[in-house]
């Protein structure tokens, strides 16, 4: 549908209902009627699970009409087909999902490069207004955190741009961003008397607004908003002076797809750029998506709202700490092996996908009741959010499909060996071998576990003798029991 010259309403109508027209389409196809099977081709040959995650121009009305809409045609859980839900889920705007995990990257990637956030000043500039769900979502962050150490030097987005060499106002930021405003709505009396507001409706204003991100010299940049491939293979030199000396050392992709790849390895070896890639950055909000969808499995909606804070807090608390995963291991990798760090981020996902796919596949047999069933169990259950596992732990069984079972104790191992031992160790496994080193990974840690807390009861040993001790044995003691080297 070509709306390019459209009214705002004509555009609004049609998104409402291309989300429509979609979601019946992939119902017609998922869930089994005699109206809709006679019309379906099945090449698989089993049942997928299958549910819609939130994106750009979807909007609150979108979901609650598609978990209506679920229910309606018949799908078995019509609250897990979409997440993201304004009430019975964890919205991902109103709680910052994907900002908090850019946050984390943005933060590793500056103690890498000297800046300790937390005690020292740095600066920023960010495309994606105050409004917007990251760009807005990551200013509170960095704000919370960091107090007058963050100087955001200049915001752009689709209204126009904002920019101050001294840090734009913090509470004015805030204030648009509660009341989602863009930043052509920047109040004039809060501008620094060195700061300008340029509006898209004159020439100039759209100037300063696509050149913002190559001017402004700042310590960070986050696009975090912006049209797909701005910065492309025949752009990329822009972002650099004459010197050759890049405007932001560092790039922490909040927005899919702002650099295509061939900008991201020019700006790494031209420029000596830091790319924490859309991929790594961004992925918390899937990662949300994931634990609401068990919530609305095991839960009905009375009992997730009479704990919705705590287990937003749990899901904000392991966000963070799964982002740090990721970042200490792409940057640990990053300075003992040649690559950038895109490249890094690719390797990542392609050894956990990888080895993954390989687990699940001898899973494919497992029932619930197996000894291997059995084992696993307790992964997942610390996989959940704390006070979700408290609450419905007991309900897994009943309440979760056996294939989303099989899938996520395949994604725990997979990540669990990854993280912990590094890329190296699981691209030399043959897939043949991966599922079997999986399942005795899993107990050796387990076995680890049990050490490490004897050990830590043990008296004779000076307190730093001991801590030495455990920091080895934590670290190297599940792989060198399984002498894989």
């Amino acid at each position: 549908v070509d709306v390019t010259n459209a009214s705002a309403e004509e555009r609004y109508h049609t998104m409402r209902t291309s989300v429509k027209a979609f979601t019946d389409s992939l119902l017609d196809l998922i869930v089994g009627t005699e109206e809709t099977r006679q019309f379906v081709v099945d090449r698989l040959g089993f049942d997928e699970l299958v549910y819609l995650g939130p994106d750009e121009q979807v909007v609150p009305e979108d979901i609650n009409w598609i978990i209506q809409q679920a229910a309606k045609r018949g799908y078995p859980i019509p609250a897990a087909f979409m997440s993201s839900k304004p009430l019975a889920g964890i919205n991902h705007k109103e709680f910052g999902v994907t900002s908090e995990g850019v946050a984390v990257f943005l933060e590793v990637a500056l103690k890498e490069s000297g800046i300790d956030p937390y005690k020292q000043p740095f600066t920023i500039k960010i495309t994606g207004g105050p409004d917007g769900d990251v760009a807005g979502n990551l200013m509170r962050i960095l704000f919370r955190d960091y107090g007058s150490n963050v100087r955001v030097l200049g915001v752009a987005d689709g209204s126009g741009v904002a920019e101050d060499p001294a840090g734009l106002c913090q509470k004015e930021l805030m204030r648009l961003f509660k009341e989602a405003l863009p930043i052509a709505d920047f109040a004039t009396s809060s501008l620094g008397p060195d700061a300008a507001l340029h509006h898209m409706t004159s020439e100039e204003g759209v100037r300063m607004r696509n050149s913002m991100h190559n001017r402004l010299k700042t310590d960070v940049f986050v696009p975090a908003g912006g049209r797909p491939n701005t910065m492309h293979d025949g752009n990329w030199h822009e972002f650099l002076d004459a010197s050759g000396t890049p405007s932001s050392p560092i790039i922490v992709e909040g927005a899919n797809i702002f650099l295509t790849a061939g900008a991201r390895q020019n700006l790494y070896e031209k420029g000596g750029v830091l790319i924490v890639k859309d991929s790594s950055a961004n992925k918390c909000g899937v990662i949300t998506s994931s634990f609401e969808i068990c919530a609305s499995m095991l839960l009905e909606q009375p009992e997730f709202l009479a704990i919705k804070d705590e287990v937003v807090k749990d899901v904000l608390e392991r966000l963070r700490e799964l982002a740090r995963l990721e970042a200490n291991l792409m940057f640990r990798e990053y300075k003992n092996y040649p690559g950038s760090l895109p490249f890094f981020s690719e390797r990542i996902s392609v050894a956990i996908n990888r080895a993954d796919e390989a687990i699940r596949i001898s899973l494919a047999g497992m029932e619930r009741g197996d000894e291997t069933y059995r084992s696993l169990m307790p992964l997942f259950l610390k996989y959940l959010p704390r006070k979700l596992a408290e609450k419905a732990g007991d309900r897994v069984d009943e309440r979760i499909p056996l294939d989303y079972l099989r899938n996520a104790f395949a994604s725990c191992l997979a990540s669990k060996m990854l993280y912990q031992e590094g890329i190296n160790f699981l691209e030399a496994q043959s897939l043949d071998r991966v599922p079997v080193l999986a399942l005795r990974y899993y107990a050796e840690e387990r076995t680890v576990d049990e050490l490490l807390a004897r050990l830590d009861k043990v008296d004779g040993l000076s307190g730093s003798d001991k801590d030495e001790v455990m920091t080895l044995l934590r670290r190297g003691g599940v792989r060198s029991s399984l002498q894989v080297f």
